[in-house]
């Protein structure tokens, strides 16, 4: 959010009036107010409650391959924002960690530590954890800019790459990472290069990874996800958990063997400014678990040693049916790190490949009714549907107005009809799913490095009833969902104006293979453009683009269950696109040819494929959908929008869905799209948006024709 002077005016003078009401700390405030003419280090400078503060950044290079100092960098020109320990809250510090790590320093001074080494590193990650630098382009965060959601992250890491969250209490307590409380009187000091909050304790995120966040439980016997701890350490997926950043490609952006940028106009975007290439590739992994409460509630002893609880537990899952009798498996021996084994399927279905916190577990931005400058008024339901860790099967997260919360795998009755709300009219009890406990505090958010672990209020599992629903429905995927890598690493819809996180260059396969479920060839330059400008009629204002002599191949999600299925593809045509064909299949180095190339430059109302506006006769729109049907074409979705509720995909000519493929697809089976360039020119572009997966059984359903939503 950018702030202005008479923004930062109104807003002081708001919390100046509150302080008088609800302070509670004995805190000289005489000297406060406004710094315009200090930068954050000659503020931090003139006042001695942060003197211990300011030697630590004197002493502190802003990264591992620079010789100028933190001190130097916030005291020159930039957007800062400082969360500035007092010397008190660095004092408890230094007890704090003289009495948990007696071996590190052996006295609660940064002259007792055991090598200056240790003390460097110690005194860099304090100060790095501290401070977020916005770039040139985002503004630094006032409290009145933080995120509004309980627990929810900046969307701008610290200078140690580290995400920070926000816990909001009662009487205006703000508290950073759950442990800083931010002072009630020391916040929204304004210098010239940004902002300086108090705090009365240190900033430090933990830098635990989840596979040793889980043995810890296990070897301390703490309950809280105690069984799912030992089913992880009994299925293997330890080392898998341990992962943190791809270490390769670390070392080949540091030693400048992949390109850090790419200089690319594309479609009226970025003339003038530089794509630029993720620093790094994080592993992440979201876990959903039912609570050790809900397991003594079945009998089962969380402290039960593995040779009896796991046996209990594979008895439990298959006593209650919790999977698919389609599902080849075993129950037999403890070889439960078999990928065929029912304890590692059952597992693996409550984990994701990727890091989602809080608040990106659903996407809300171009939805029907949605107001962005509202952002917690939902509206129509969304959703995103991903694959899960081990055998490919897909997870529903879902959110509506209706819901009063997210859930996994819920299946409501919507007002679906052509003049319908498309909001939820019911929810059958065998339905409704598990919701996902992000508010107490059970939820495991800010603790892992490279994990998030969600309580549920229901067992989940991938049963019948489950793939059932999910093949009775249209699957609309982003065409990011494809990528966990973008989850992980927060390419994907980053709140952020900077065009280090708007245009963002992930170069070719044959340099690194960034994204694991997309491959390239070297003549395709791609860039995914973020959702920095809101309005654009995509289904989450952001899409994926390439100019080259491209060719793209993508992984797609599984199917629930065997059937007919279209795969279609939308597209906001204009001049700018390419020509391209595509390929569809299960052999990536044999992918038939997916009807003729398509030529992504027209509008449909230009196709000759039948198309007309809607009336307010609903049986002729219906005969004007079946004619573009029958040309492979259909409008875009009622559901997106683009500046407002009046501007509709659905009803913009140049918004279409191409059905490229009607065919017969297994789940056990993995497909493939791929899309190709059949130009000359290196200068015409791709262009993704979302992707639909739809049955037989709805678009072709004599009884309930497929909505229009």
């Amino acid at each position: 959010m950018k702030l202005s002077f008479r923004h930062f005016s109104i807003a002081a003078a708001t919390v100046l009036s509150l302080l008088f009401c609800n302070c509670s700390e004995n805190v000289d405030t005489s000297d406060r107010y406004v710094y315009k003419f200090d930068l954050a280090l000659s503020y931090l400078e003139k006042h001695p409650a942060y003197s211990q503060y300011v030697e630590l950044i004197k002493q502190t290079p802003s990264s591992l391959v620079s010789q100028s100092t933190v001190a130097q960098l916030i005291g020159a020109r930039g957007h800062f924002t400082v969360f500035a320990p007092t010397n008190e809250a660095i004092d408890t510090f230094l007890i704090e960690l003289c009495q948990r790590e007696p071996d590190l320093l052996t006295e609660p001074s940064w002259d007792a530590f055991v090598s200056t080494e240790k003390r460097d590193s110690i005194r860099r990650l304090l100060v790095l954890n501290s401070i977020i630098d916005s770039g040139d382009m985002d503004e630094c965060f006032m409290t009145w800019d933080f995120p509004t959601t309980d627990k929810a992250e900046f969307p701008i890491s610290n200078m140690n790459d580290r995400k920070l969250s926000v816990s909001l209490g009662g009487l205006d307590t703000i508290l950073i990472n759950g442990h800083s409380p931010v002072s009630l009187t020391q916040r929204n000091i304004r210098v010239t290069n940004g902002v300086v909050h108090q705090v009365l304790r240190v900033v430090a995120p933990s830098d635990i990874n989840a596979a040793t966040y889980l043995r810890d439980l296990i070897d301390k016997q703490k309950e809280g996800f105690l069984v799912m701890a030992k089913a992880i350490e009994a299925c293997g997926l330890m080392d898998t958990l341990s992962k943190v950043r791809d270490e390769v490609y670390e070392e080949l952006y540091l030693r400048k063997l992949i390109p850090d940028h790419y200089h690319l106009y594309i479609d009226g975007h970025n003339a003038t400014w530089d794509n630029w290439t993720p620093r790094h590739r994080l592993y992440g992994f979201t876990i959903f678990a039912e609570t050790d409460d809900f397991w003594r509630s079945q009998g089962l002893d969380p402290k039960a040693p593995h040779s009896q609880l796991l046996p209990q537990l594979v008895q439990w899952i298959e006593q209650n049916h919790q999977y698919s009798e389609s599902d080849q498996f075993t129950t037999a021996g403890t070889d439960y790190d078999s990928p065929s084994h029912l304890l590692y399927q059952w597992v693996t279905y409550h984990i994701l490949p990727f890091r989602a916190s809080a608040d990106r577990l659903v996407f809300h931005m171009n939805e029907l009714g949605y107001d962005l400058h509202s952002p917690y008024k939902l509206s129509i339901p969304m959703y995103e549907i991903y694959p899960t860790m081990g055998k490919r099967r897909l997870l529903k997260i879902y959110e509506s107005k209706e819901s009063d919360g997210i859930y996994l795998n819920r299946f409501p009755e919507l007002d679906n009809g052509r003049h319908g709300t498309y909001h939820e009219t019911s929810c059958d009890p065998g339905k409704v799913g598990c919701r996902v406990d992000r508010e107490s505090d059970q939820a495991i958010l800010n603790e892992i490095v490279n994990c998030c672990i969600y309580p549920i209020d229901a067992p989940l599992a991938y049963t019948d009833p489950v793939r059932d629903d999910l093949g009775r429905q249209r699957l609309r995927f982003d065409g990011m969902t494809m990528m966990p890598e973008a989850m992980s690493t927060e390419i994907r819809l980053k709140r952020s104006t900077s065009w280090e996180n708007q245009d963002v260059y992930i170069p070719c396969t044959s340099i690194y293979n960034y994204f694991e479920n997309m491959q390239m060839n070297d003549e395709t330059v791609f860039i995914y453009l973020n959702a920095y400008n809101y309005g654009w009629c995509n289904l989450h204002s952001d899409e994926m683009k390439a100019k080259g002599r491209f060719e793209l191949t993508f992984k797609l999600p599984p199917v629930p269950r065997r059937n007919t299925y279209e795969l279609r593809y939308k597209v906001l045509p204009n001049g700018d696109r390419g020509v391209q064909q595509f390929y569809f299949g299960s052999d990536p180095n044999h992918l038939p040819a997916a009807g003729i190339p398509v030529d992504l430059t027209k509008a449909i109302g230009k196709m000759n494929v039948g198309y007309e506006a809607d009336t307010n006769d609903d049986d002729y729109n219906a005969e004007v959908d079946k004619q573009l049907r029958n040309n492979r074409v259909m409008k875009g979705a009622r559901s997106v929008r683009g500046s407002s509720d009046s501007d509709i995909e659905r009803d913009r000519d140049t918004n279409l869905r191409y059905i490229i493929s009607r065919q017969t697809m297994d789940p056990d089976k993995t497909y493939y799209l791929r899309i190709k360039s059949v130009l000359d020119s290196d200068q015409k572009e791709f262009y993704m948006d979302y992707l639909e997966l739809c049955p037989k059984e709805v678009y072709d359903n004599p009884n309930t024709p497929e909505d229009i939503w």
